[in-house]
């Protein structure tokens, strides 16, 4: 990857993030001004209930990019299994129609794994957009930490894009802010030495990884 490259990929991940931070920091911005006019308590209290629903899911997108994006310099070389699956639960906490299922075999995962399950995890809830299982699983295997993600649910949406990002076939110039995150990804596994795949049918996308456990890689 050339330095034009990775600038590229910053301005589109950057991209991404904005977009997604776009509603809940509105919605609180909104809700300052209603709770400004409003003087009937229980209109306040209302709003007030709303800001703070918003404040929280903000709150967990920033934290869920720091890590997933980000250097997430608070963190180890390794991660605690609990922080990515905390991540991933705020995620959908909002999403009723979604069911969170976990395989999760160690006590603890690299940084780079734990970046790409995110990511897969961040996919996954993406294509469920009429709600359904969301199965996440992870185990080290002779040094190797293998990483399964498996939405499941009617009508899977998912851009063939995205798909080629993660798997490479993607050209450079064709990528946007909507793929930067399974290219980076992509790129993230070339480097530790490991590889992405996935899988998809009308009702079921699934995705996988495999992350050597190599001493010193760079999250």
């Amino acid at each position: 990857m050339t330095d034009s490259t990775s600038t590229d990929l910053a301005a589109m991940l950057c991209s991404r993030l904005c977009h997604d931070m776009l509603s809940p920091v509105g919605a609180l911005s909104n809700g300052l001004e209603l709770l400004a006019m409003e003087t009937d308590p229980e209109m306040r209290a209302n709003v007030v209930a709303l800001l703070e629903q918003s404040a929280a899911i903000s709150t967990n997108k920033l934290k869920f990019f720091r890590l997933a994006f980000g250097a997430a310099g608070g963190f180890g070389d390794r991660v605690d299994v609990a922080e990515p699956r905390a991540l991933i639960e705020a995620l959908v906490a909002d999403k009723n129609k979604i069911e969170i299922n976990w395989a999760i075999e160690t006590a603890n995962l690299g940084k780079p794994a734990v970046k790409v399950l995110l990511n897969f995890a961040q996919i996954a809830i993406d294509a469920l957009v009429r709600g359904g299982t969301l199965d996440v699983g992870a185990e080290i295997r002779e040094r190797n930490c293998e990483i399964v993600v498996r939405a499941s649910g009617p009508k899977i949406a998912f851009d063939d894009t995205i798909g080629k990002a993660l798997d490479g076939s993607l050209p450079a110039h064709e990528l946007s802010s909507r793929t930067a995150a399974a290219h980076m990804i992509a790129l993230l596994a070339e480097q530790t030495g490991g590889g992405l795949q996935y899988a998809r049918t009308e009702d079921t996308l699934v995705m996988g990884a495999v992350m050597p456990e190599g001493e010193g890689l760079i999250g």
